[in-house]
């Protein structure tokens, strides 16, 4: 088949809208958009392996070996069935995180939503699925029957939710339990997970101890081993922390460097003033911009430790429900220009670090960023040297959504693994 047949193969195999396309490939709607028109007819083959990947296929290229590219209106091509098989999930949790990874997964033929245990009661947990305040309606059909959602042939078991070691994950075949309560740290209380039958448990927070493994997409992920049994993804701010600092560093060096985490509210911030231990979270969320601590610099001074001691920070929770900024000031080993700086995110989101960071060159605020895929989008607007002695970056994140999108990537490079 040829590119155009392809295209058409592959829209045919899964229908859905070019923004849910543009949510599984980060391949932007105007993309999908055009290439309808012509019938595929200019389509690229990045983009066709994007589509398949997505779609649960490999694409090759048959004519490769006759010396004809990729991008050739000659070049052929064939859809190759992945054979791994689909990930069953059980998802510990289903607040933000919890529906967005199932949002984002939930029609993906890598992954089978096996079970969900949440403390809410069923209808409840339906009902907050169908209807985001954040990220809308799904514009698909996903039944409520007794305990159990349905759709697409496929069924998910709603459980109450309790602590760890209360639900039988074996009796689900669990591959992968993703503890996305935001409540469990500890090695002991994460091992009951294993102790209920589940292969391996990723958690959403970063570790209060000792786990096997902590992982960051664009810093270690190739370090992962089929031994690792409880992983943690750290947290979206950590993740956007450490590919900032990754990328300055490699660029230009990193003496010192301070970071402010402009930070959306979240759910455990009272709306109205209200008693807490935390004298500063006890005001109200919508009313206040209030200082927080961070984990963030600990835990990547952990995974890049020539950081150690070089970098602090705090968060400010700031009055809007979603879209949040890393503000980083570093003091450099050598200066660079404003353009230079720009250049090296450029470069990497368009290499190494390519559907992690996203590079604009747009005057963005903070709900541009919300239901973007990527890690980070690196504003170049924003970038500032004072006195050539530091050096101001600013990278914008949606809270959770594409945290939610690195969660059930590593979950695949854990199968993956199994699978070899």
């Amino acid at each position: 088949m040829n590119r155009s047949e392809i295209f058409t193969t592959l829209l045919e195999k899964r229908p859905w809208t070019d923004y849910e396309w543009e949510k599984r490939t980060n391949i932007t709607r105007a993309t999908f958009g055009n290439n309808r028109k012509n019938n595929g007819q200019n389509v690229k083959s990045r983009t066709l392996e994007l589509m398949a990947k997505a779609t649960g296929f490999k694409l090759i290229q048959t004519n490769a070996k006759k010396g004809i590219l990729p991008s050739s209106a000659d070049a052929l091509f064939e859809l190759i069935e992945n054979e791994n098989k689909m990930i069953r999930i059980g998802l510990f949790g289903f607040g933000r995180i919890g529906r967005n990874i199932f949002r984002i997964g939930y029609n993906d033929p890598r992954f089978n939503f096996v079970a969900i245990s949440d403390l809410g009661d069923v209808e409840a947990m339906h009902y907050l699925l169908m209807r985001d305040s954040i990220h809308g309606s799904i514009d698909d059909e996903i039944a409520l029957n007794g305990n159990d959602l349905t759709y697409h042939g496929k069924s998910t078991r709603l459980l109450p939710g309790s602590a760890p070691g209360s639900i039988p994950w074996d009796a689900f075949d669990v591959d992968i339990v993703i503890d996305s309560t935001g409540v469990y740290r500890k090695k002991e209380q994460l091992q009951l997970h294993l102790d209920s039958g589940a292969r391996r448990v990723l958690v959403t927070k970063p570790p209060a101890d000792e786990i096997d493994r902590i992982v960051i997409q664009g810093i270690n992920q190739n370090k992962i081993n089929s031994k690792d049994q409880i992983i943690s993804t750290t947290s979206s701010t950590t993740q956007v922390l450490a590919l900032m600092l990754k990328v300055l560093d490699q660029n230009f060096g990193i003496e010192n460097a301070m970071m402010t985490n402009v930070h959306a509210y979240t759910s455990d911030q009272p709306l109205a003033d209200s008693v807490r231990s935390d004298l500063r979270r006890s005001r109200s969320a919508v009313e206040n911009i209030i200082p927080n601590e961070t984990w963030a610099p600990d835990y990547v001074s952990q995974l890049l430790p020539k950081f150690k001691n070089k970098i602090s920070g705090m968060a400010m929770n700031v009055p809007v429900a979603n879209g949040s900024c890393v503000d980083l000031t570093t003091e450099m080993s050598f200066m660079p220009s404003i353009e230079e700086v720009n250049n090296a995110f450029k470069v990497a989101s368009e290499n190494e670090l390519v559907d992690l960071i996203r590079y604009t060159e747009d005057p963005i605020v903070s709900s541009d960023a919300i239901g973007g895929g990527e890690t980070m989008v690196f504003d170049s607007k924003a970038t500032m040297i004072a006195s050539n002695k530091l050096l101001k970056t600013i990278a914008w994140f949606d809270n959770g959504w594409g945290f939610a999108n690195r969660i059930l990537e590593l979950s695949e490079s854990y199968n993956e693994l199994e699978s070899n």
